[in-house]
């Protein structure tokens, strides 16, 4: 990584890849965030429900990913960071604790937090770069995208039902576009990808720890289900189903895809511009896969010899589609592979659909953990075949 420029006393040594401890600590707060994001799911799912809970698994996203490029950039040890961070913390806090009432009585205070930690954040950075910086710029574009979805945030706080959702869907629309259009404000012009000299093996470490938060919260919540019910044969199948199911989600990243991203992004030419379309943008639909394939767990637990409703069905299928989806995105963009493999279990999950109308909710889980488990075998031995070629 080539140094940002700006004030050296806050700011990471060109080399330095590691996550830090208060950054790890930082992350706590957002595995209450994706357990809200969880239930809260859990409770609407239908459309407008799905549609609430993805306007907040973005907000909770771009809260999160944003801190991410900057302790890229500054180092967390440094006191003024590490204050920053932990201000920041105090933030996602009270963020997450309102997701669950988010669109009841604590929308304003879901809204307010939000807010303060986006230009908040975006104001301590740019006060931190000295005025020649060649991310100065950049961070006052940022600045300046933040303060212009902040009263929708904030008016839909104030507004209630409808109205709430439009004006937050039209906020985080703002929030998910910036980078994308690379900041762009009229008379300062767009970032660019090459400016943003980012240490890429970092940033890659810290996606990586954050598809762990979302799996380890999956795992919590079916451990969590599990010990509330009646113990029987047909729960403790469903809870190896869901087990194994978290498992190969987990291999299909870990294996092997995830180290080799890591390499190809902290040697790359233009690691921001990986970083902006690899751990940016293409993990939102992965964390949202894991989340989905959570409730799709939790409703099997309760009912696994019940009826497959629509929500199960797109919950059990859905969530492993999702994932798959993003990850098969991923490769292709860090990468450049289109894996076949994953594309196929894709294509069965969701031929599965039609044929959830006459499966039980365990059965569906069973063929959904059973695809996916294929999936993870099969990129596995085709890595080992490559690497014995090779050799």
């Amino acid at each position: 990584m080539t140094s940002p420029g700006g004030r050296p006393d806050v700011l990471r040594g060109p080399e330095d890849a590691r996550v830090t401890t208060i950054e790890l600590f930082f992350d706590v707060v957002y595995v209450l965030a994706v357990t809200q994001l969880t239930e809260l799911l859990l409770h609407r799912l239908h459309p407008a429900g799905v549609a609430d809970a993805a306007v907040l698994l973005l907000a909770v996203w771009w809260a999160w990913v944003d801190t991410a490029w900057i302790t890229n950039w500054f180092d967390p040890d440094q006191p003024r960071v590490r204050v920053l961070l932990i201000g920041l913390m105090g933030i996602s806090l009270v963020m997450s604790s309102a997701l669950p009432e988010a669109y009841g009585d604590r929308g304003l205070w879901f809204a307010v937090a939000y807010v303060a930690l986006s230009v908040g954040r975006s104001l301590f950075v740019a006060s931190a770069l000295a005025r020649r910086s060649n991310l100065h710029r950049n961070f006052q574009r940022l600045l300046v995208w933040r303060t212009v979805s902040a009263p929708l945030w904030l008016a839909g706080g104030f507004a209630s039902g409808p109205l709430r959702l439009g004006l937050w869907v039209a906020a985080v629309a703002i929030d998910s576009a910036a980078a994308a259009c690379g900041f762009y404000v009229p008379g300062w012009g767009r970032s660019r990808p090459a400016e943003w000299a980012i240490n890429g093996a970092h940033l890659a470490e810290r996606a990586r720890l954050f598809v762990i938060i979302a799996l380890g919260e999956s795992i919590l919540v079916t451990g969590t289900v599990f010990g509330a019910l009646r113990h029987d044969w047909a729960t403790l199948a469903a809870l190896a189903s869901a087990f194994l199911g978290s498992v190969a989600l987990w291999w299909i990243y870990f294996d092997h895809s995830a180290e080799a991203a890591r390499q190809a992004i902290a040697v790359a030419e233009e690691p921001g511009r990986l970083g902006r379309s690899g751990y940016t943008y293409l993990h939102i639909p992965m964390v949202a896969g894991v989340i989905v394939t959570a409730v799709g767990d939790d409703r099997t637990l309760h009912h696994p010899t019940g009826e497959s409703d629509p929500a199960v069905i797109g919950s059990v299928l859905g969530g492993p589609v999702l994932f798959l989806a993003g990850f098969l995105l991923f490769k292709s963009a860090i990468l450049g592979v289109r894996s076949r493999t994953h594309l196929t279990a894709v294509l069965v999950l969701v031929a599965l659909g039609p044929l959830g109308l006459v499966l039980n909710p365990l059965a569906l889980s069973a063929l959904s953990t059973v695809v996916v488990a294929t999936a993870a075998a099969r990129s596995t031995l085709l890595v080992a075949r490559t690497v014995r070629h090779s050799g």
